[in-house]
């Protein structure tokens, strides 16, 4: 059989991967694949807009069967241009590819055949779509309707990011054609899992469930992506989800599709959401997953091409589906400045891979032997194993083995996976507890750098000093400090691994107010009873904070003390030791009336002033959602406290002081830096206080002075520099700071003046 697969990426490497390792195979062609591609078949040039040409191509080369991989050919109509000519495809006609390349049309057609899904609105004019804004009393997402790159679905925080949205779309025609029509839809809460099936147009066979991790950076943070990453077979979804998935998306998706005459072969691709009332439909695709399907396709048992053909022919209920036991996981390699700005060009050097991995090429070219990155996502490593465990471990123990200048990867695929089975399958039990230590080790030990001699494990840490050696008068500092009563507000909806960022980020900043930087961490967990979930939870958040600032977590002390904890109550403190040179110690002597006081936004309530809140809402649910903080009551106040060291430390040699807003807020915190002669005068108004501040004060009828001296009220440091180089240190920072007032004559005590 002659075949011929459409495209060039991840997805179409890892269909040629697969398709070259069919015995029906004779001659294998890929338009226009990429440098891997080359070692299953061979690339050929083609114009895929001209379809006359694929057309001529295909008789020249007896092809027998296209399959065609990226959505826009398929929106074009290349198949029916195709089967018009013979020519067999694997792949929806333009009509039926309407479900991905229209949102229009998808939650129009979701809504006729009664499929699951978010509460939604179509607009073509600014001003309708402006008025339904105003009008809705939920958290919404905004999307261009056409083909946009996967950059056409937007998540606005807040009214006025709303409002910019749908102007640049529907007046500024950002998105061009594919945003002459929006859907503005619910935004619904809860994991995703991405769930493709193979149709003939009347039988589905589902695929292994997915689940692909869309931000850059590990934890969830940072940019939205292609796709960073994927595993498969998601832990998460069960058996019954399956078969809801099937009774109430996948068959009546295809069915509606094929009784209004336009039947569906090929790949349907389901994004769902399990929600609290069931599963919803987010999208459909009309194509392989990128990257599921470099996770997905390694474990199909049966040939791909048998697969195809019988969707082809219609005869898929004949076909007997099998995958291979066991799991598999791909740790996607982006080029530097993606998904943005992308350096290209970089050679690439490889190492041989064991047998249970592949390397999918996507962003790659070969010139004059040696091959080259061409593209934002460069590489989909993928091992296959007996658990997913195995195969992460696999994965991260040989992605070194393909690098180029500017590599860049998530290290935390499939680590939900990884809670998420050990409590599943095993409940608290021993071999529960055996995963969960294995994944705080993992996170640790991820933590650790050259000057650590001894951590986990170990009776005391044991960290190498001669760093210090090279210090002029070396001053160490240190740090020691709980969470407080946030741990209740977690433990009450199971949300732990912020309150391990909460406490590191507290002790970095507690010492970085005296001017040092922090070396190494140490944590202690104490709870009733141990739960090896929450533990490693919170222990992957502290190591995850002492990996955003460079700082080793050698280890610490985990307590289970039933009678002194509450059941299901812990709490959490930590002691940071870090380092400075003597002349170098904050405050500074020569701080003088005038000096310049510069606010930086804080990330939330940090970890000051719980029991306030929650004496102001013992009576309001932790869910209730407050349209004034796009968000519900726990993720307001669960908001992780923020580190200021990565933005601050290189700019200590401008500051005289620095004030971290903790307990006691600005008038107990600030005169804690301040000479007895000095007051600091803070204007009111001179920056936006959060509306979660408002509502807390209203709520609880609060003096404003009181919450000043509670709470941080959207500032959490308080940068002392002088006057004159305000403006410039300002420009120099890469995130929004407010002039908040200045230091003025006084005794040691906080002005606040409207």
């Amino acid at each position: 059989m002659n075949v011929l697969i459409v495209g060039s990426g991840g997805r179409e490497h890892a269909m040629a991967w697969k398709v070259a390792q069919s015995s029906s195979l004779s001659k294998l062609f890929i338009a226009l694949g990429n440098a891997g591609t080359t070692s299953c078949g061979e690339n050929i040039s083609l114009n895929l807009d001209d379809h006359s040409a694929v057309i001529r191509f295909c008789k020249e080369n007896q092809i027998d069967l296209v399959l065609v991989g990226p959505e826009a050919p398929l929106a074009a109509g290349l198949v029916d241009s195709l089967t018009a000519d013979g020519i067999r495809c694997f792949g929806p006609k333009q009509a039926a590819a309407q479900i991905e390349a229209s949102k229009v049309f998808a939650k129009d057609f979701m809504a006729r055949h009664h499929i699951p899904t978010a509460r939604y609105a179509t607009f073509t004019q600014f001003n309708e779509a402006l008025r339904y804004l105003e009008s809705v009393d939920y958290p919404i997402v905004i999307k261009a309707s056409g083909l946009a790159a996967g950059k056409g679905v937007i998540l606005p925080d807040t009214f006025e990011e709303a409002k910019a949205t749908l102007e640049s779309i529907l007046v500024n025609k950002t998105f061009g054609e594919a945003g002459l029509e929006v859907v503005i839809e619910e935004r619904l809460s809860g994991q995703e899992v991405s769930l493709m099936a193979f149709t003939d147009g009347t039988s589905i066979v589902p695929m292994l469930p997915a689940q692909d991790h869309k931000r850059l950076l590990d934890s969830d943070r940072g940019p939205n992506t292609g796709g960073m990453g994927a595993y498969a077979p998601a832990p998460i979804f069960t058996a019954d989800m399956m078969n809801e998935a099937m009774e109430f998306i996948l068959q009546p998706a295809v069915d509606g599709l094929r009784t209004e005459g336009t039947s569906f072969v090929g790949v349907l691709y389901a994004g769902l959401i399990l929600t609290d009332s069931g599963l919803s439909t987010l999208e459909f695709n009309c194509r392989f997953g990128d990257p599921e399907t470099q996770a997905v396709l390694p474990l199909l048992e049966t040939d791909l091409l048998d697969i195809a053909d019988a969707c082809v022919d219609g005869n898929l209920k004949n076909l007997d589906i099998q995958w291979k036991s066991g799991a598999s996981v791909c740790v996607v390699l982006a080029s530097k400045g993606y998904p943005e700005k992308v350096e290209t060009g970089k050679v690439v050097t490889f190492e041989d891979l064991p047998e249970n991995l592949a390397c999918f090429h996507a962003g790659t070219k070969m010139d004059d032997g040696k091959v080259f990155t061409s593209g934002g996502r460069v590489f989909g490593v993928t091992a296959w194993a007996d658990s997913i465990a195995d195969a992460v471990h696999q994965v991260y123990d040989n992605i070194h083995k393909v690098s180029f200048d500017g590599v860049q990867y998530r290290r935390d695929i499939a680590r939900r996976a990884l809670r998420k089975t050990s409590y599943a399958e095993s409940g608290v039990s021993i071999d529960a507890g055996n995963r969960a230590v294995d994944l705080m080790k993992d996170a640790v030990k991820s933590t650790y750098n050259s000057s650590v001699l001894a951590g986990i494990g170990s009776f005391g840490g044991l960290f190498d000093a001669s760093v210090l050696k090279e210090m002029k008068s070396p001053v160490l500092v240190a740090s020691t400090d709980g969470v407080g009563t946030k741990v209740k507000l977690a433990s009450s909806v199971g949300r732990y691994r912020g309150i391990g960022h909460d406490i590191v980020n507290h002790c970095i900043n507690d010492i970085l107010v005296q001017g040092a930087r922090p070396l190494f961490f140490m944590d202690y967990f104490a709870t009733s009873k141990l739960n090896p979930e929450q533990t490693a939870e919170v222990v992957t958040g502290i190591a995850e904070a002492c990996k955003e600032s460079d700082v080793a977590l050698l280890g610490g002390e985990t307590a289970e003390m039933p009678g002194v904890y509450q059941p299901n109550e812990f709490d959490v403190a930590g002691t940071i030791i870090g380092v400075l040179e003597r002349d170098n110690i904050l405050p500074r002597t020569n701080l003088q009336s005038g000096d310049a006081l510069l606010g930086f936004s804080s990330s939330g309530p940090h970890t000051n002033g719980y029991s306030l809140i929650r004496k102001v809402f013992a009576d309001t649910a932790l869910d209730t959602f407050f349209p004034e903080l796009n968000a519900t009551l726990a993720d307001a106040l669960l908001a992780p406290h923020r580190s200021y060291y990565p933005i601050l430390y290189s700019f200590l040699s401008h500051v005289k002081a620095l004030a971290h807003i903790t307990g006691g807020g600005f008038i107990e915190n600030i005169p804690r830096i301040l000479p007895d002669n000095l007051d600091a005068k803070i204007q009111l108004g001179s920056w936006p206080v959060p509306p979660l501040w408002n509502l807390i004060q209203q709520k609880g009828n609060i003096p404003t002075e009181e919450m000043y001296r509670v709470f941080n009220m959207g500032i959490g440091m308080v940068v002392i520099i002088d006057k004159i180089k305000a403006a410039e240190i300002q420009e120099w920072i890469p995130e929004r700071t407010f002039v908040i007032g200045e230091l003025v004559e006084g005794n040691k005590k906080v002005q606040l003046v409207n």
